[in-house]
């Protein structure tokens, strides 16, 4: 019998626009000039920008230059030999986008119509040993969207064309409020030929933890197929440990399906980061014959116990939204994730890797994989495994009515089945949700909601009913929660008290103050967020030069924020300026002044949210994930970092309310609030240093006061202030037993935009390996580059020098720009220098 082999069919191929009339085999005959080069995965996009036929769609407003390409019918051909046949051939489609045909030595091998089902095809009779040619055609997906839509009628949504309800495409592709319409097509992931003569079809792992034990149980089992299957044939399970040593071994036949019992002692517990450990044991199916291996396949799991928790919150009405891991409970702070590019074939591994990392960083300890994109590549769940990121993994439904007939629910149902068996052994894999405010969509247009019967929303048979069975047959260990935002029984998915909420009425709806983050909190935030310009860099590099101001077309062209009544980003981001701020009139101010306002509103929100963990018994809010994390191209956006990769300040702002101790203040009448919140799993008692400056650095008043923080809790106080009969900044800084800063945070007297804070004297210092700053007055929003910063766009006051970690070469001079202090080049001085 023959060991599988499994190759990828990658290399060779051509992209050729399909003239009207033309189909199938005849594909094969268009001229050899009609054929460009073309890489798989790809798209049809991706393939005529590298051959230079069209325009960098990012670049100015190059989008609406390149939609034609989206109205075409595109051929995909791969010419290859076989040479020798296995007893069993077939091609494997990882994913193709979306609607496409697939002959085979002129022979049509299937049709596929949604891009998140991989497909499979015998193809042992039609393969040759030389001289096979592949084609796939690929239809516009718009077009074939509407023709479906023609038939079961438009539907409600928001953002993209109404269209794309029908369609089992990536929904961002027909536009959003972040991102283009750019409906690109193709094989977006892997082709392969699997050679074989018994294969493992799927494998399974289901594990019963007894964390205080540390006992591990592993129900494995694995579909077979092939010849022989069941017959003399062996499947090997090993389960090795994180060194790759074997710790647990079974041997039973291998029947269509073959099931065996690991036990392990010793376990050694997989943690969300910040909590513990991230170890991950790799368990293996091996078809065996005699001694001879003929297929296998593998899982990397981490092991860990894993609660969604909806308990009385002592004192307030409704119950708690948040998870346990191993007994223990916990924040969850994160973002939402888009995916990272409009062309999902340019996010290799190492992107992923890189951008996960960011996340981690930034003391984040989950990501909500958002249901407008797609199902993300395996590399991503690897880094967030590795990493201690939980995901909240959004089935891939946002924002609109979808239908509920039998055609699309069989495609429904082949898509979650595919996803679920594809991700389920993930060990950061937290939650499966059914969709994006689709029940807030429903709620608008009266389909659901108080009182509303339930039959009126019908695609509740999917949210309710279809996805809850595939999880529950899949994946029954995990929690299911039917949609983001969603509030059990008759009430609005706005309820703040019980389930997850979107709180959007800063920024969209009635566009509060971000000061207000406070009065908006719930259960669970999983949503809400500022938007901000990208980098300088990258904005330029995306803006003819003429182009190149605050009001320009382009500008405004890569603010996709809307409404019924037309774009709005830039009006609603003027509010926000307006009320804070005094900006000048270049693009660099605008930058600067966007990414403030953005960086203030996530340090109010996270800490906000944060202060609300309080104790056991009373997890008032259980987590806090801000939309976005990321961008899929050059964009004003929600997103924390850009599309070049870079950080944006409200990173900064971020990592610090996250971190594993944080602190707060507030300016109240006549006292300052301090907050400290405890995500570490020590009880701690830190000394809490307030102290309070004029605006021309005078120290006004100064106090300390220990304060006991349980772990995993948060705790508030007040200090009393004398008369100050101006404005100030309070600097906290809470300190442990050897005096050493923990945590740091300063609070202004607002608006920014009433007062003069110009004009100190601020001094950058090399240390060692690090920079210290200092200043003779405070100084709001320091925000330095040309250097790899520990920490950045902070609040300086007088006193002893700020310390700042650099990472990499100390620079000579650095680029710093701070509220009132226009961007200037500033040396970095030698210790006495």
């Amino acid at each position: 019998m023959t060991p599988e082999r499994l190759i990828d069919l990658h290399d060779g191929w051509q992209l050729a626009e399909v003239p009207p009339g033309l189909d199938g085999p005849a594909l094969a005959d268009l001229p050899d000039s009609a054929w460009l080069s073309a890489s798989v995965p790809g798209s049809a996009h991706g393939a005529l920008l590298a051959t230079g036929r069209i325009p960098d769609p990012f670049y100015a407003c190059n989008e609406a230059g390149v939609a034609w390409v989206a109205e075409r019918r595109w051929a995909w051909r791969l010419r290859f030999d076989a040479d020798e046949l296995a007893p069993r051939e077939d091609l494997v489609f990882e994913g193709l986008d979306t609607y496409c045909t697939v002959w085979l030595n002129g022979e049509r091998l299937l049709a596929s119509d949604n891009m998140f089902v991989p497909r499979r095809a015998d193809v042992l009779e039609r393969l040759r040993p030389h001289g096979n040619e592949l084609l796939l055609c690929f239809d516009p997906p718009l077009a074939r969207a509407r023709a479906v839509e023609a038939v079961h009628g438009k539907r409600a949504l928001w953002n993209g064309d109404s269209a794309r309800l029908h369609a089992r495409k990536a929904q961002y592709h027909f536009g959003w409020d972040w991102g283009p319409e750019l409906l690109v097509s193709g094989p977006w992931r892997a082709v392969r030929r699997h050679g074989w003569s018994a294969r493992v079809a799927d494998l399974e792992v289901r594990t019963r933890l007894d964390v205080a034990a540390r006992r591990a149980t592993l129900q494995v089992s694995a579909c077979i197929e092939g010849q022989g299957a069941g017959a003399a044939l062996r499947c090997d399970f090993e389960l090795l440990d994180p060194e790759g040593r074997a710790v647990a071994r079974a041997a039973v036949a291998a029947g269509a399906r073959a099931e065996a019992t690991l036990t392990l002692d010793d376990a050694r517990l997989w943690w969300p980061r910040g909590l513990g450990d991230q170890p991950l044991y790799t368990v293996v199916a091996r078809v065996v014959d005699g001694d001879r291996s003929l297929a296998e396949d593998r899982r990397r799991v981490g092991l860990r116990d894993l609660r969604l928790v909806q308990a009385e919150v002592a004192g307030e009405a409704g119950s708690s939204f948040h998870f346990e891991v191993n007994g223990r409970e916990f924040f969850a702070g994160g973002a939402n994730w888009i995916p990272d590019d409009s062309l999902l074939e340019r996010i290799t591994p190492a992107r992923y890797r890189q951008r996960v990392a960011q996340a981690a960083a930034a003391n984040m300890n989950m990501l909500r994989v958002w249901g407008g994109g797609i199902y993300e590549h395996e590399a991503f769940y690897e880094a967030c495994d590795e990493m201690g990121l939980l995901v909240w993994q959004d089935f891939m439904f946002a924002c609109g009515l979808y239908p509920a007939n039998d055609a699309f629910l069989a495609s429904v149902r082949a898509e979650a089945e595919a996803a679920v068996k594809r991700l389920r052994h993930h060990a950061c894999l937290a939650l499966w949700c059914g969709n994006n405010e689709d029940y807030m969509l429903a709620e608008s247009v009266g389909l659901a909601g108080p009182g509303v019967p339930a039959e009126r929303f019908e695609a509740r048979a999917i949210y309710e009913g279809l996805l809850p069975e595939v999880c529950a047959a899949l994946d029954p260990g995990r929690p299911y929660w039917p949609g983001s935002p969603f509030t059990p029984g008759d009430a609005k998915s706005s309820d703040a008290t019980v389930g997850d909420r979107h709180s959007w009425e800063v920024w969209h709806q009635q566009m509060l103050p971000y000061q207000c983050y406070g009065d908006v909190q719930a259960r669970f935030v999983s949503e809400f967020g500022m938007q901000s310009h990208p980098s300088l860099a990258l904005f330029e590099s995306v803006l003819p030069e003429d182009e190149r101001f605050p009001g320009s077309r382009t500008v405004q062209w890569h603010n996709k924020a809307g409404s019924p009544a037309g774009p709005d980003g830039h009006r609603r981001l003027a509010v926000y300026l307006a009320d804070n701020l005094r900006v000048g009139p270049t693009l660099a101010e605008h930058v600067y002044a966007t990414q403030f306002v953005q960086a203030e509103a996530m340090r109010v929100a996270y800490q906000d949210f944060r202060r609300r963990w309080q104790r056991p018994g009373a997890r008032a809010v259980g987590g806090a994930l801000v939309w976005q994390l990321n961008d899929c191209w050059p964009v004003t956006s929600w997103a924390l970092i850009d599309a070049a990769g870079t950080v944006k300040p409200a990173w900064h702002a971020v990592r610090r309310a996250l971190a594993p101790v944080a602190v707060a203040v507030r300016l109240e009448a006549g006292q300052a609030r301090l907050a400290v919140m405890n995500g570490t799993t020590e009880a701690l008692t830190p000394t809490l240093q307030l102290r309070v400056f004029a605006l021309d650095g005078r120290q006004l008043a100064s106090s300390r006061l220990a304060l006991d923080v349980p772990a995993s809790a948060s705790a508030e106080t007040t200090q009393a202030l004398p008369l100050l009969g101006g404005p100030v900044v309070a600097e906290l800084c809470a300190l442990d037993a050897e005096g050493r800063e923990l945590a740091r945070d300063c609070a202004w007297t607002e608006p920014f935009r009433f007062y003069q804070l110009g004009g100190a004297c601020i001094d950058i210092v090399r240390t060692g390996s690090a920079l210290a700053l200092s200043c003779d007055r405070p100084v709001k929003g320091l925000w330095l580059q040309g250097a790899d910063l520990d920490d950045n766009f902070i609040d300086l006051v007088p006193g002893p020098a700020r310390r700042i970690g650099v990472a990499g070469a100390l620079p000579a001079t650095l680029q710093a720009v701070a509220l009132d202090h226009a961007g200037r080049t500033v040396p970095v001085l030698d210790r006495g220098g």
